[in-house]
């Protein structure tokens, strides 16, 4: 609508605006048409105005997208590597959580978990599902003239595949006879098994891990990388023979998988009381063992991107705001290029309320539009991300709503001051002017 509106606009108005004609919806009908009418009238204008609003959308949409994506891809690996409904019990679990001072206290305190405690979880345990030792080393691996450098040496038991995602690619997974006879046998990764073999058969083949020998027993299933890392470098081999070869008095990880989530927690007190027990603990002394949920890990993930969250997420909303300023500076413009309608519709009895309305609509009108337009751009840019990076991208409907709602109510917002000042104006003045 112009700074002179037409005929027809004008006629419309005023017919709209006598209250005799006008009732509770039909009111908000009308007053919507005139701000659709504005809108489109000023297309351009209204798209330059639009842009913070779209701008403000889409990177709340965005950022929240790549926030969610990186807590489903942390924990979905998380869930590949310690499995679900298990537990870790060590010397020393949570190495990433504690203080200098507190890693020295633990270390005096805590003693090493021998095979003989192993066992005795393994004769003892009703509740375990699943029990593993997982023990970590570094080493070169080699086959003729090839080799992996600084491959990761895992020594594990039979029932790992029951505790974390493993699947069998060639060949298959080490067996409890394997395992008790610390049979110099390897399960590698498919990294490994490329570099080394490339196209020619695996199983059966001899490779060379920190200079002993080692008969290739199958491949695991390509498995990706982890922040850039790959996670197809390993090579499994019985954690009896890791002992012969690393050293038999190292102190064991053991992972332990409970049957279910209800019978979790009484899994690790059963695991603890044996504990316990072995080590002629008092009902007074603390435990010199450590026992990590794989639950608490993912929680500290999610405690991680929460924060991230609340960091980054009031920053992205600061644009919207930008973007309703410029709302209500192009109102407050919207306003004084209507004065004559506005005096025309308050001079046939259109209420302050009326006029108020019509504004009110339109700012929050113009606001929904773009936070629309965000949320598309949003969409578009997501697909692009997941499709061209591995970079996870995941759209919720709480940052959806969000957006929505934020932007929708700014607009409302910015329109308060011009509404309220359209509404004040007198209409004799307003038909005065030119």
């Amino acid at each position: 609508m112009s700074a002179t509106v037409s005929q027809f606009e004008v006629v419309r108005s005023v017919a709209s605006a006598h209250p005799k004609a006008r009732h509770g919806n039909a009111a908000l009908w009308e007053a919507l048409v005139i701000a659709v009418d504005s809108v489109w009238s000023h297309k351009l204008r209204s798209f330059l105005t639009l842009l913070g609003v779209i701008i403000g959308v889409a990177s709340v949409v965005a950022v929240g997208a790549s926030i969610e994506g990186l807590g489903t891809y942390v924990n979905e690996r998380l869930t590949s590597v310690f499995g679900s409904n298990s537990f870790i019990l060590a010397r020393i679990a949570r190495v990433g959580e504690l203080s200098e001072e507190d890693w020295e206290k633990l270390i005096k305190r805590n003693k090493r978990i021998y095979p003989e405690d192993l066992r005795a979880v393994e004769e003892r345990c009703d509740g375990c599902m699943a029990i593993s030792p997982v023990l970590h080393a570094r080493d070169d691996a080699k086959f003729g003239n090839e080799t992996f450098y600084d491959a990761e040496v895992t020594g594990v038991s039979a029932d790992l595949p029951r505790i974390q995602q493993l699947k069998v690619a060639e060949g298959r997974f080490l067996n409890s006879f394997d395992i008790e006879h610390a049979r110099p046998l390897a399960f590698i990764g498919a990294d490994i098994r490329k570099q080394l073999f490339g196209p020619i058969d695996v199983v059966g083949k001899e490779i060379k891990v920190g200079g002993e020998s080692f008969t290739v027993l199958g491949v695991e299933e390509s498995n990706g990388s982890f922040f850039g890392n790959s996670m197809d470098s390993s090579i499994y081999i019985p954690y009896t023979a890791y002992l012969k070869k690393y050293g038999m008095r190292r102190s064991l990880e053991v992972r332990i998988k409970s049957p279910s989530a209800e019978g979790f927690q009484s899994t690790q007190d059963e695991v603890r009381v044996i504990m316990r027990t072995r080590h002629h603990l008092r009902p007074n002394q603390d435990d010199d063992f450590d026992i990590l949920a794989s639950q608490a890990i993912q929680n500290s993930v999610d405690q991680f991107t929460g924060a991230i969250a609340a960091v980054v997420t009031p920053i992205t909303l600061i644009s919207l705001v930008v973007g309703g300023i410029v709302i209500m500076n192009i109102m407050l413009v919207t306003v004084t290029e209507r004065t004559k309608e506005i005096g025309t519709r308050k001079a046939v009895g259109a209420r302050r309320r009326d006029i108020m309305m019509q504004f009110l609509i339109e700012s929050g009108l113009l606001a929904s539009c773009g936070g629309v337009i965000g949320l598309l751009l949003a969409y578009g840019i997501c697909v692009l991300i997941r499709n061209t990076t591995p970079v996870p991208m995941t759209i919720t409907a709480g940052y959806i709503l969000l957006s929505l709602v934020t932007s929708g109510g700014i607009g409302v917002i910015s329109g308060i001051y011009p509404a309220h000042k359209a509404s004040k104006l007198d209409p004799i003045v307003a038909l005065s002017r030119e």
